[in-house]
């Protein structure tokens, strides 16, 4: 047995004060756990309890924008709020963004309030961005959803929310704009319960409506709270609850401790023994119901009025999760597909989501991550789980909108951007060589429509290659592809705008010059029926015999599930080293279709039998017996042509009810419900895309500027026989 020395015993007795003064030091800063500090680096900014990366989400023109700036002032992020409709927003920094008064891209920054750090992107409300919100809710862990008092839940409202759910993201209700003529906060509150299925439970009620809100009530400290607007809104007094709001205020607190006690039993306890519950209790049984997402905090307020979003910061920190109260992130390793858990802990091994990239005039491309676990240092080499590839990181940021700060270190739970990564790509993980694993890739919607483009001069041709091939990584949703019969360059995308903002930043960041053909619906192609391909392939090629026969069924599946290729056949017949070329015979053939050249979708493929030869089969001969045993069988199985359907809701005035829907039915569109508000009529319908270009223009017109409308992508649905005719006949 080795007895250690004085010296040695020493120098333990050394490590260990270092050791204990580094965790007192820790809870002065009112870390975590006792477990989770003696995982975070002395070096961090906040302890991961008091962090938080939340993401701003909304249906356009829901005031996203405007509440993000009160929150980096009220922060004191910046001294001056900018104003969406001014051009002067700080998260809105694209020229685009200026001058149309929309969020085009998500913007990341960085503000802290409470002594809690604040990660907080501002994503876009416009359909046409969605992928700026997917990737978003990607990688944070809580969100703030914006509604407008008067138009509550919009459609683009329940899309974000759904996208949420898909990532399990716990969020907040902010109900903006109480101050606008028609705000009603119980209405939009029940509009979330019965379109989102949500449990929304309102903590605050409005203080007076229209021109006459005041402040809110808190129901958990059941105070009234009203805003000095001389300050800004900075100044805050907290008075009695008004007469006429007491009885109102005491009935919404009663529910509000009905709900948590049916959610958390340590409320009910509480309530058991008092009925009077206090706020800290009813504070900790939210917190509680909300990251188990059984339920959603609801507040109100007008950030462009400055009130109610210091409340708002309140609850960011009071209920929405830090990186330590979400659960492990987990991904594949990239050689044995075992199923790999990282915590959020300085000292794990390496892992970080690229979700986003961007090219910076002076930094280059950015590779935007959020850190999961261990800590990525300036100058040290990542492990690319999709190339296997060693990459260097030249620089690290972190990121206040289109402002960026060098640092050292990112930590776990961050979120920054990395600088001289060559081999990246949306998506990718970024890890420890040697313990590598591979999160999973976000999910992007498939472009909609698409538009021709070519250069105006043989200089341009180079330019506009690279100009396109940045924006498509940049861009996931960005489809750069050739035509097969005309050979043109086909930009593809999620809508008219979406487009327009691509070819203007093509004009404006890359200095192309470039003619741009009239927007194009994206069709699809599909199967109605199922059928059978045999094709036996036999040629000499180069003096060398080539054999393969492949036999293989093609049926539809179900709509929006996409494609799948399945071998039911035995080593006998195809043997195991060439079924790979069999399957990318088959993708071959479904990329290019059969009636129209449009991509095949919603297909399912089995291959049931096929032949080999021992010394004549080869990879390319399974390959091109594949791409035409599939042709075979899709022309036997009904082909159909599929066009995008749009969602689309349009707000008007009554006395223009018949002319639109009358117009709606000429669009060959299906009008699924019609809701009468107030002062204006709602109408929800189904129209496919190739008839709503130009649409704006329209319904203006028909009218008279009253009406306005948004759209959405719902589905793809098989074309009319005589519009699929005419596509032929092209």
């Amino acid at each position: 047995m080795n007895i250690p020395s004085s010296d040695d015993r020493a120098a333990g007795v050394v490590c260990l004060v270092n050791q204990m003064e580094t965790v007192l030091e820790q809870n002065k800063k009112g870390g975590a756990t006792g477990e989770a500090r003696q995982r975070e680096a002395a070096d961090r900014v906040r302890p991961l309890s008091a962090v938080r990366n939340i993401g701003i989400i909304a249906h356009i023109d829901a005031g996203k924008t405007t509440t993000s700036e009160r929150i980096l002032f009220y922060a004191g992020r910046v001294h001056r709020m900018g104003e969406v409709h001014e051009g002067t927003a700080t998260m809105d920094w694209m020229p685009q963004e200026k001058e149309r008064g929309i969020t085009i891209t998500s913007a990341a920054t960085t503000c802290f309030w409470r002594d809690h750090q604040i990660n907080l992107i501002d994503t876009p409300g416009h359909v046409d961005f969605t992928v700026e919100v997917e990737r978003s809710l990607r990688v944070l862990d809580g969100a703030v959803v914006v509604f407008c008092g008067v138009g509550g839940v919009q459609p683009q409202s329940e899309t974000v929310w759904h996208q949420a759910d898909r990532y399990h993201v716990p969020r907040i209700a902010f109900v903006n704009k109480m101050d606008r003529i028609g705000a009603d906060f119980k209405a939009v509150v029940s509009q979330i319960r019965t379109r989102l299925g949500a449990v929304p439970v309102p903590i605050q009620i409005p203080w007076g409506a229209e021109d006459g809100f005041r402040g809110v009530i808190d129901l958990l400290t059941m105070e009234a709270i009203v805003y000095d607007d001389t300050s800004f809104g900075s100044k805050v007094q907290t008075v009695s609850i008004p007469a006429e709001l007491a009885v109102e205020a005491e009935k919404a607190r009663a529910e509000l401790i009905e709900v948590l006690t049916e959610r958390d039993e340590k409320v009910l306890e509480s309530y058991l023994e008092c009925a009077d519950v206090s706020a800290q209790v009813l504070r900790d049984g939210l917190r509680r119901a909300t990251l188990a997402q059984t339920l959603t905090p609801v507040l109100c307020g007008s950030s462009l009025r400055n009130k109610g979003v210091q409340q708002l910061l309140d609850a960011v920190v009071d209920f929405l999760p830090a990186p330590i109260d979400v659960p492990a992130v987990r991904g594949e390793h990239p050689k044995t597909r075992e199923v790999v858990s990282r915590e959020a802990d300085d000292f794990a091994p390496q892992s970080a989501l690229v979700f986003k990239l961007m090219n910076d005039t002076y930094m280059g491309r950015l590779a935007f991550v959020r850190v999961y676990s261990g800590q990525i240092r300036k100058g040290q080499n990542l492990f690319n789980a999709r190339t296997r590839k060693r990459e260097r990181v030249m620089k690290l940021v972190l990121l206040h909108a289109d402002d960026r700060r060098e640092v050292d270190v990112l930590h776990a739970g961050e979120i920054g951007a990395v600088v001289g990564l060559k081999q990246i790509t949306t998506g990718d993980t970024l890890c420890a060589e040697n313990m590598p694993v591979e999160l999973e890739r976000i999910r992007f919607p498939e472009p909609v429509i698409s538009m021709a483009i070519e250069p105006k001069s043989q200089a341009d041709r180079e330019k506009l290659g690279e100009a396109m091939k940045a924006l498509s990584a940049e861009d996931p949703t960005c489809i750069v592809s050739v035509d097969p019969d005309t050979g043109q360059t086909l930009l593809s995308g999620m809508g008219e705008l979406h487009l327009e903002i691509l070819k203007d930043r093509m004009f404006r960041e890359y200095k192309v010059q470039a003619n741009a053909g009239r927007p194009m619906v994206a069709y699809r192609e599909t199967v109605l029926a199922s059928g059978r391909g045999e094709y036996r392939f036999e040629r000499d090629i180069a003096g060398q015999p080539q054999f393969a026969a492949v036999v293989l069924d093609v049926e539809p599946a179900v709509r929006g599930s996409g494609v799948t290729v399945e071998f039911d056949v035995s080593n006998t017949c195809i043997p195991a080293e060439f079924r790979s070329a069999v399957e990318e015979g088959v993708r071959d053939g479904l990329t290019t279709g059969i009636l129209a050249n449009y991509p095949m979708v919603d297909v399912k493929v089995r291959v049931v039998g096929g032949g080999f030869h021992d010394q004549e089969s080869t990879e390319v001969a399974f390959r091109t017996a594949g791409v035409m045993a599939l042709r075979l069988a899709a022309k036997a199985s009904k082909p159909a042509i599929l066009e995008p359907i749009m969602s689309l809701e349009i707000i008007l005035p009554a006395d223009h009810l018949g002319d639109v829907l009358n117009d709606v039915s000429a669009r060959r569109g299906h009008v699924q419900d019609m809701i009468g508000k107030e002062t204006v009529q709602v109408i929800h319908a189904r129209v496919p895309l190739a008839e709503l270009f130009g649409y704006s223009t329209a319904v203006r017109s028909l009218t008279r500027g009253r009406a306005s409308y948004t759209m959405e992508p719902a589905c793809f649905d098989v074309v009319p026989e005589t519009i699929q005719q005419q596509l032929l006949e092209r």
